[in-house]
């Protein structure tokens, strides 16, 4: 019996990958976050399968589907909204799952910040404009941020900053990065990414204020901040040039 941890992708049932849509078919159970996973995603569950939700359960009580589900020989499919690798509230389980002796494998899936770049159109890493994206959120009641790890710190490298679970500071992310990045830098808010109610808002630090108040957005969005998200600035790296030689391309000089 093996407990597959799969990212189950931003939300739209067709982005999640091969391997996780076979591994859901196969397993007889399966645990999913109900208030962000697609329901669409249970269609690839096997016929009588044990199906789950655990947005109401604690932690113990997750761990008691596990047991319940080793005792009975049963893999489980474990669906996590997004890629596993970052906020995703895996790592507790991991651990009392090692803890019990029940293996677990990891799935990755599709991120939402790389579902809503797509939605924006935009490649995030511009050729000397913007060669670094820095992932991050703000402090929140399930967790603190480190003492460190702040807006204006990570603001001051010039970096593309992906703000996550962060629309309800939008104030503060504001007040915080004008002083770095200049009230007319380029901001992308990108709610629920791929899903059919996705919603884009473009604007500046100086206007996107404005722009949110008549159009709420709940939590479930992604802040962009940076000027590599602007078309104007976009420029053609040396990848393609065809003077640039490079190991598989075989021109001569």
């Amino acid at each position: 019996m093996t407990v597959h941890f799969i990212g189950a992708g931003p939300g739209a049932a067709d982005l999640i990958t091969v391997r996780g849509r076979d591994l859901i078919a196969r397993c007889p159970v399966c645990l999913y976050a109900g208030s962000i996973v697609p329901a669409e995603l249970l269609d690839y569950c096997p016929t009588g399968a044990r199906i789950v939700d655990t947005a109401p359960l604690s932690l113990d009580e997750i761990e008691a589907e596990y047991r319940l589900a080793h005792e009975q020989g049963l893999d489980v499919a474990r669906l996590h909204s997004g890629d596993l690798s970052v906020w995703s509230a895996v790592a507790e389980q991991m651990r009392r799952l090692d803890r019990i002796g029940i293996p677990y494998t990891l799935t990755p899936g599709v991120p939402a910040f790389a579902a809503a770049a797509a939605t924006l159109g935009r490649e995030l890493t511009i050729p000397e404009v913007a060669q670094s994206l820095v992932l991050t959120r703000v402090s929140g009641r399930a967790s603190k941020m480190p003492e460190r790890e702040t807006l204006s710190g990570f603001g001051a490298t010039g970096a593309t900053l992906a703000i996550h679970l962060a629309v309800h500071a939008l104030d503060r992310i504001v007040t915080e990065l004008t002083p770095l990045y200049g009230a007319d830098c380029p901001v992308a808010i990108v709610a629920r990414a791929s899903w059919p109610d996705e919603c884009v808002l473009r604007g500046t630090l100086g206007t996107i204020e404005g722009m949110i108040a008549a159009t709420p957005i709940e939590r479930t969005a992604i802040v962009f901040v940076g000027r590599g998200l602007s078309a104007e600035l976009a420029r053609e790296s040396a990848l393609y040039d065809p003077t640039y030689q490079r190991r598989f391309r075989g021109r001569g000089e």
